[in-house]
């Protein structure tokens, strides 16, 4: 049995393509499929069977187009209401994939009625896929289908893993689709997993918990704010994720993309911070590519708000269209790159400094505001600084104090996004592009709101 694992970093993601004697099952695949169909042409692999483990919260999954593309049986549990052909499994329930044995698991906690997927062939350790159930150190979170069933969710959770746990030797090894990364994990641990089932038992928040109520008490309080495009995941993926078109968007030429800028639209420069706050086009919005762009854009953007993207290179304007995709955001509305030049050679910009916390020991009086989440902001936090998380900053904008702002977040990624959509709205704002680490550096005393 072997296992290749599918990296999708700018969602905190893995999927996985499990393959022996040329057959192979893929667990939750996401919906730029490419990258599998590549996989596993390359490891000379048929994929037979795709698996969910649960409808994602967190992007629109690939699975019923690889299924339809490959011919695959395509396996989702069987009390989710789904409005596809799908294979329906459940608890108890077997299959052979070639030599392989897949049992599955009923694991609720991430969602009602989640599943694990534990894979035996031969002698060699099961391999257990636990998608949101069972993560390294710790598990998914259970308030994404909403407050009033968090609590009996949390309680699912601890229930499922303690029972997959029991069940399965110490040498089984553990393949989650959460947790490297991603905002469907919950609180943390404080040590290392090693992958094994036998380390997860020493380390795993649910195992390692004196008893239930602790548990839900230690989870819910690290549960912070999660995107709000999550809210348009689940119905797509009920509905069922259609194929994608990765083709270059429409050439926008510099009339057109000053009309979108004066109708309000999201015009987004993929540069990097420093590039932007050096020079932009008025009215855009900075968010630079690496693997937060997505996750930012899809939570701070209205959902189905116009995109149009500007970058140096088409490369950039497709790695972030492929990155758009895989949260249901399908077609940029057009794209430009080669630079500020040739995107609008005489179009108004505009510019703003960036600053070090360092340089703020020399502003006594400086106004500061921080973008972190609010389990973040708790921690630890710049004594009489206004706090507004990025997430809130659009709805928030009149909270904003009058005259020029210091913005910083935890290492100046998120305060970059921040003070660009400041700039838009005229505001007189400053980046502190530093690492949160340095905050001491700044003069100010460091306070807590919990320890």
């Amino acid at each position: 049995m072997n296992v290749i694992t599918i990296e999708t970093a700018s969602l905190g993601d893995r999927s996985y393509l499990v393959h022996a004697d040329s057959v192979g099952l893929v667990i939750d695949p996401q919906r730029d499929i490419d990258r599998v169909l590549e996989l596993a042409e390359r490891a000379g692999v048929q994929i037979t069977h795709v698996a969910e483990t649960h409808v994602h919260n967190d992007y629109v999954s690939g699975g019923l187009t690889l299924a339809r593309v490959t011919g695959a049986r395509y396996l989702h549990a069987a009390d989710e209401p789904l409005r596809f052909d799908h294979h329906a499994v459940r608890d108890g329930d077997t299959f052979a994939v070639g030599p392989m044995n897949v049992a599955v698991h009923h694991t609720p906690g991430h969602t009602p009625h989640h599943l694990s997927y534990v894979v035996t062939s031969g002698d060699e350790p099961p391999a257990a896929f636990t998608g949101g159930s069972m993560l390294y150190g710790t598990v998914g979170r259970t308030d994404l289908i909403g407050p009033d069933v968090t609590d009996e969710l949390t309680r699912a959770q601890f229930r499922s893993v303690h029972t997959l746990a029991d069940t399965l030797p110490g040498e089984t090894l553990v393949y989650p689709t959460h947790g490297f990364g991603s905002f469907c994990a919950s609180a943390s641990s404080d040590q290392e997993s090693d992958g094994t089932l036998a380390t997860e038992r020493t380390v795993n928040i649910a195992l390692t918990a004196s008893d239930e109520d602790r548990f839900v008490e230690q989870l819910v309080a690290g549960l912070d704010a999660f995107p709000k495009y999550y809210a348009q995941m689940g119905p797509m993926n009920v509905a069922g994720g259609g194929a994608i078109d990765l083709s270059a968007p429409a050439a926008v030429d510099p009339v057109e993309l000053a009309r979108r800028i004066h109708r309000g639209e999201w015009v987004v420069d993929l540069r990097s911070r420093r590039a932007f706050a050096a020079s932009h086009l008025a009215g855009t919005v900075g968010v630079e590519l690496g693997t937060n762009f997505s996750t930012y854009v899809g939570w701070i953007a209205p959902w189905g708000m116009p995109i149009t993207l500007l970058a140096d290179d088409s490369r950039e304007i497709a790695e972030a269209q492929r990155q758009l995709v895989r949260i249901g955001i399908d077609r940029p509305t057009g794209a430009a790159h080669g630079g500020l030049d040739t995107w609008a050679p005489d179009a108004d910009r505009s510019s703003y400094a960036v600053e070090t916390f360092a340089d703020l020991a020399d502003q006594p009086d400086a106004t500061i505001l921080d973008t972190r989440r609010d389990g973040e902001y708790a921690s630890a936090h710049l004594e009489g600084a206004v706090h507004i998380p990025l997430h809130e900053l659009i709805a928030r904008i009149d909270d904003v104090p009058a005259g020029r702002v210091h913005v910083h977040c935890q290492s100046g990624y998120r305060a970059s996004i921040a003070v660009s959509l400041l700039d838009r709205a005229g505001h007189d704002a400053v980046l502190v592009d530093d690492g949160f680490e340095n905050a001491s550096n700044s003069g100010r005393d460091i306070g807590k709101i919990r320890t």
